[in-house]
């Protein structure tokens, strides 16, 4: 077959080192079961990760996501990130070159990106495709498309109720990782505050400076996101308001509802 002739995936298929360049996207799709850790690393390109089934843990900087299924984080180029999984995982990844110029890819800041309809078929294509090829106009359209539904979604979509900032101070910063930890402890902030030797004004000031929460409001949140996690591992919804910390089903829910905007029983 003439070069003039060859079919896309054909095209695809014999991409060598040389053709790197001309890859606009490059797709993979993994299946990872629970508690797989993908550690700490960064690559040279953006990152826009997924899951289909199951739950991820997206830590990058001082912040993490809880990313359940219908939501998206975009990682830029060179930022230092580490993935949990929750749940049997279909974990779906696009990747886009630094040099890239578009709204969507603009930024050294970590974004949650809701997946509509349309956004989740686009990946999938991406995924059929394996990569996306400047030289074949209808990959062309296909990545503008792509860009624009991100672009759109990342500036609509509230990343607050996903996110979970993380105090910088080492005393504020191993109670919240005793919490992250252990999310239904019983343990009252007086009892974490003899136990890293800080007093609870000090703890309680931290931790309104430098995650924007009382204490009170960010552990209530670790124990949100955190069934997120149990709910994408199969528990029910009565056992996941048990092992929160909450004695009250109802109180679970509403809260949940609250803070995320549907019920758990739709995870």
């Amino acid at each position: 077959m003439s070069p003039s002739r060859q079919s896309p995936s054909n095209l695809l298929r014999r991409l060598t080192a040389d053709q790197e360049p001309f890859l606009t996207v490059r797709s993979m799709a993994s299946n990872l079961s629970s508690g797989y850790v993908i550690e700490e690393h960064t690559h040279p390109w953006h990152q826009f990760v997924c899951a289909c089934t199951g739950a991820m843990t997206v830590y990058g900087g001082r912040s993490s996501w809880i990313i359940p299924p219908g939501k998206g984080v975009f990682l830029p180029a060179g930022i230092t990130h580490s993935i949990r999984m929750w749940g049997d995982v279909a974990a779906r990844s696009l990747y886009f070159p630094a040099s890239l110029n578009a709204p969507a890819l603009a930024g050294d800041a970590c974004r949650v990106v809701s997946l509509t309809p349309l956004l989740r078929e686009l990946i999938l294509r991406v995924i059929e495709l394996r990569a996306l090829d400047s030289r074949i106009p209808a990959h062309q359209s296909l990545l503008n498309v792509l860009l624009d539904e991100m672009n759109d979604e990342m500036n609509l979509a509230p990343e607050t109720p996903l996110l979970l900032p993380l105090p910088a101070e080492s005393r504020a910063l191993a109670v919240a990782r005793y919490v992250l930890d252990v999310p239904g402890s019983a343990s009252t902030l007086d009892d974490l505050a003899h136990r890293y030797g800080a007093s609870r004004r000090t703890l309680e000031r931290l931790f309104r400076r430098q995650t924007g929460l009382s204490f009170g409001l960010w552990r209530q949140k670790v124990r949100l996101l955190h069934a997120i996690r149990l709910l994408a591992e199969g528990k029910s919804v009565t056992e996941t308001a048990l092992d929160t910390g909450y004695a009250s089903l109802s109180a679970f829910i509403a809260a949940f509802k609250r803070t995320f905007g549907y019920t758990p029983g739709r995870l």
